[in-house]
């Protein structure tokens, strides 16, 4: 269940997409919270210099692995624009973090880019409870999607500029 601690932090994963996107990078961001809802750390994404393993959510994965203990990790959240990639889900897992919220789903961004006529990628989209088990997940939030999918168009748009 989303509620208005989510709605706050999916709100700052979408101004952290929007960051990415403006120096030029895919529209992704991400937060780490703490049991007692401090935002230990956030992430945009920084795959525009080649390195595609750059996601936050990994990125955020490895900082709870170096700072924090298990047990703070089994109860922390991730909050991201984006549903996990199977990369970031299995980073995820094997974290042992806790819960997971997503304003937009791998589904749906499966589904935009397919409407922008952009090719697959090599890597296939699954849902994270595909890659991992026994972790709480919600998601997507309607009215923070419809704003992903902008974000997502916008960054398509520019990409196709480039190559012209």
């Amino acid at each position: 269940m989303i509620n208005e601690t989510d709605l706050k932090h999916l709100r700052r994963c979408v101004e952290l997409a929007g960051i990415a996107l403006e120096k030029g990078d895919e529209p992704f961001g991400s937060l780490l919270v703490s049991a007692e809802g401090e935002v230990l750390a956030e992430d945009h994404n920084h795959v525009g210099g080649g390195d595609h393993t750059q996601h936050p959510e990994f990125a955020l994965a490895r900082w709870a692995a170096n700072n924090m203990t298990p047990e703070e990790r089994a109860e922390a959240t991730v909050y991201t624009s984006g549903e996990h990639c199977p990369m970031c889900s299995a980073a995820h897992g094997w974290v042992g973090l806790g819960r997971i919220v997503y304003a937009s789903s791998s589904r749906q961004l499966q589904e935009w880019m397919q409407e922008l006529g952009a090719e697959a990628g090599r890597v296939r989209s699954l849902p994270i409870g595909e890659v991992i088990r026994d972790t709480q997940i919600d998601g997507p939030v309607p009215e923070l999607a419809e704003e992903v999918r902008m974000l997502i168009r916008l960054s398509h748009e520019r990409k196709s500029q480039v190559k012209k």
